[in-house]
């Protein structure tokens, strides 16, 4: 959805925005600074976890209790029940589900490393709910204006959105066809400073990532040779240490990123700094980033 200015965009009753960018930019705090009655906050992680990994979720925590012999015998008695408590500020069990790859006996997360074929599946469960997720998107705007009286509508939408999409294909990859038919497409673009930040917080606690296959097949033999073990096939992970892989491949898979929002922006949207973001304290003040931004890229392709 493109403006033919920026002050079209500030006129319009119905606005509808999703916001790009890396994990850690402030997609989500921007849509928490805008007023609850006014715009309907649409996060695409919730949706992944409250509806297309909610079974596989429950079936890993209910397969780690029934393990212990208390619990089992709870849960096979119907004395107790297990459910997740995903909330938009609170996706540990997405995180938990979704694990990390290498040793199975390292102390990573509550069930050590997993094999690259289970690490695999569940990423593969992961980018298919997060592709489902964004052809959501506009049966939730029309939703929550015509049965909750939203008048705007935002999509935060997950960090690794840029992997799920074709973003340098002749033709239009379907998703972001589907979202920028129906939203504005604003890009959060971190600096080095932003990127510091959030390197530095990947580092103290290395979180599990998304990973396309075909960077996660490159990557592994990389990390083999960088930290000093022997070449193996790509599945052989059992002596690769989780958190330790993660803090390796967390700076490539950011660089790996960049030309590929950059790709999706030239051709579907608008570009803000993250330093523009920080700065920005209410939906006046949103507004106003937005429509700066419509004025910028108009100038820049007049």
């Amino acid at each position: 959805m493109f403006y033919e200015s920026g002050e079209a965009f500030r006129q319009d009753p119905h606005k509808s925005i999703t916001l790009l960018g890396m994990s850690g930019v402030g997609k989500t705090m921007l849509a928490n600074k805008l007023p609850k009655l006014e715009w309907f906050h649409y996060s695409a992680d919730y949706r992944i976890g409250t509806k297309y990994l909610e079974e596989d979720i429950l079936d890993n925590i209910k397969r780690k209790a029934m393990q212990v012999p208390f619990l089992r015998n709870l849960l096979l008695s119907d004395s107790i029940y297990i459910c997740s408590n995903i909330t938009v500020n609170n996706l540990d069990p997405i995180s938990t589900f979704l694990g990390k790859i290498g040793n199975p006996a390292s102390p990573a997360g509550e069930e050590g490393g997993l094999s690259y074929a289970e690490f695999r599946r569940r990423q593969d469960l992961h980018e298919q709910g997060e592709i489902n997720s964004m052809f959501d998107v506009e049966r939730f705007k029309n939703k929550a204006m015509d049965i909750y009286g939203y008048p705007n509508f935002i999509n935060d939408a997950s960090g690794s959105i840029c992997e799920i999409v074709n973003p340098f294909g002749a033709d239009d990859d379907p998703v972001l066809a589907a979202l920028s038919a129906g939203t504005l497409l604003l890009y959060i673009r971190a600096g080095e400073a932003d990127y510091k930040r959030v390197e530095t917080a990947a580092m103290r606690n290395p979180k599990p990532l998304f990973y396309r296959d075909d960077f996660l097949r490159h990557a592994i033999p990389e990390y083999r040779r960088d930290a000093g073990l022997p070449a193996a096939d790509v599945d052989q992970v059992d002596d690769i240490d989780p958190d330790d892989f993660v803090k390796w491949v967390f700076p490539r898979l950011w660089r790996h990123r960049i030309p590929r929002y950059q790709a999706i922006v030239d051709r579907h949207g608008y570009v803000v700094e993250a330093g523009e973001v920080a700065e920005v304290q209410d939906e006046a003040g949103f507004v106003d980033l937005v429509a700066r931004a419509i004025d910028r890229r108009n100038r820049e392709a007049a």
